[in-house]
């Protein structure tokens, strides 16, 4: 069963069906993610390994694809994501931040379970 989930923006937000298992798939990736963002941070050597993007795709109602290049960033909290949101009458991209999206998806997944 989906329920709404609210994406808080930069200049405004956006709602859409999301279910609780798809949610808890992307939050998944994310936590690795961060996890990998902060242990390359921690590591303090000024040149650190490259580190894998990270993409997620989500079919549903609406198509949600979310990307991050964590080796653009210097730590999870400054990190940006790509978020592309479509359905057959209307697409959206943007970029939002990380820490942002992260606090969205766990509010949500708080509310539905």
């Amino acid at each position: 069963m989906s329920q709404t989930i609210t994406l808080n923006l930069a200049d405004g937000s956006i709602q859409f069906s999301f279910s609780a298992a798809a949610a808890q798939a992307l939050k998944t990736d994310l936590d690795s993610l961060i996890t990998q963002m902060k242990a390359a941070t921690a590591a303090g050597t000024p040149r650190r390994a490259p580190l894998p993007s990270t993409e997620h795709r989500h079919s549903g109602d609406v198509f949600l694809e979310v990307f991050c290049n964590p080796n653009l960033w210097p730590s999870p909290f400054a990190a940006r994501v790509l978020l592309t949101l479509r359905d057959d009458r209307i697409r959206l991209t943007t970029e939002t931040g990380l820490s942002q999206f992260y606090d969205d998806l766990t509010t949500y997944l708080d509310q539905v379970t």
